[in-house]
């Protein structure tokens, strides 16, 4: 019977080890979106102890002074948990493998995990089990604090833009004030360069927020600013753009509307975010027509050549609009991003 638990342990073991590196490959090193059960348990938790002050936060500054702490809470949590989960597999395969008992064996895969050497193997396979778990324990090391370099230069390259959607679409971002400002300082015709740079931002989005998905949740360095928000003006002053304002027809602000809905939907495909894939024209969208007729007055205040049949132009918009309507309400709820026109101000906070 005492064979028959030991090989038990010894299988047991084996698994847990090697689902736990596993997980490291899959949240560290394949550049793909694979959900993971050990990182996604462990950010719930981390959300699920955030919730508990999150409960006494009465103002949107209470609540991103804590959710601040996500990200990196989660992040750094995840090399324990690895650590813990590694020593308990050893643990059962030296018991396994004939250690008196389970507490000899939880000081040897220890000392082995953190190179401590307080604890030395019987035999050569102990040995070699010694130091392939010594190996593992150096290699999960390594390849976070190799990820870490990675997420900030994917985090730099966001906040850049979202920093300067601040001087073009004021604050909080709106996209009809982006439409003005353009109008009254650079002329709409610089508009075509601004759909080809958030294209690309749209494109850098979809890569990184995918394959390293804690980033969503990284909050901007001003409480006031939000990657989400600022993906909603934009992808709002293209679809007024292209619907409401009487320009030639630009052919990059169609491709930066697909580029950022598209973006959207892949990083909600991570979080289990449903939506239709193929939404009609004419579906619902969270924008009333009374907010769409309160955007074409001000655009008309502010001199900005407007289509004279504004029926049109509202069915227009919404064709635009309900391709990204529920993942942008859904990421900046999720995100607990500040308030914004026509975004995060519709989500439930």
């Amino acid at each position: 019977m005492d064979i028959i638990f030991r090989t038990i342990a010894v299988i047991f073991g084996i698994l847990l080890v090697l689902f736990t590196l596993f997980s490291a490959v899959k949240t560290l090193v394949i550049p793909r979106a694979m959900p993971d059960r050990i990182s996604g348990t462990t950010f719930g938790i981390i959300r699920w102890l955030l919730n508990i002050p999150l409960r006494w936060a009465r103002n949107y500054q209470s609540r991103d002074r804590i959710m601040i702490y996500y990200a990196p809470l989660a992040l750094l949590s995840l090399l324990p948990v690895w650590l813990i989960l590694v020593t308990v597999g050893y643990t059962a395969i030296y018991w396994g493998l004939g250690i008196s008992d389970w507490y000899e064996a939880f000081l040897l895969s220890g000392s082995s995990l953190l190179t401590l050497g307080f604890a030395r193997a019987n035999n050569f396979i102990q040995l070699n089990l010694v130091f392939s778990e010594a190996t593992l324990g150096l290699l999960l090391i390594a390849l976070l604090i190799a990820y870490l370099p990675t997420i900030y230069a994917a985090f730099q390259r966001r906040e850049s833009a979202v920093y300067l959607l601040e001087v073009r679409a004021g604050d909080p971002p709106s996209a009809v004030e982006m439409l003005e400002r353009f109008n009254r300082i650079q002329g709409l015709s610089r508009l075509h360069e601004t759909w080809e740079t958030w294209e690309k931002w749209f494109a850098d989005l979809q890569e990184s927020h995918t394959s390293l998905a804690i980033l969503v949740f990284f909050r901007s360095p001003q409480s006031n600013h939000s990657w989400i928000t600022a993906a909603g003006t934009i992808l709002d002053a293209a679809a007024l753009t292209q619907s409401t304002l009487d320009v030639p027809h630009d052919f990059q602000a169609d491709l930066c509307l697909r580029a950022g809905f598209l973006a959207l939907r892949n990083i909600s495909d991570y979080f289990n975010i449903s939506y239709d894939p193929d939404p009609r024209p004419d579906d619902p969208i969270s924008i009333t027509r009374a907010e769409f007729d309160a955007a074409y007055d001000q655009l008309v205040s502010h001199d900005l050549p407007v289509k004279p049949d504004q029926d049109q132009a509202w069915r227009d918009f919404a064709g635009w609009r309900v391709n990204y309507d529920t993942v942008l309400l859904a990421l900046a709820e999720l995100t607990m991003a500040p308030q914004a026109p026509w975004s995060s101000d519709r989500a439930s906070q």
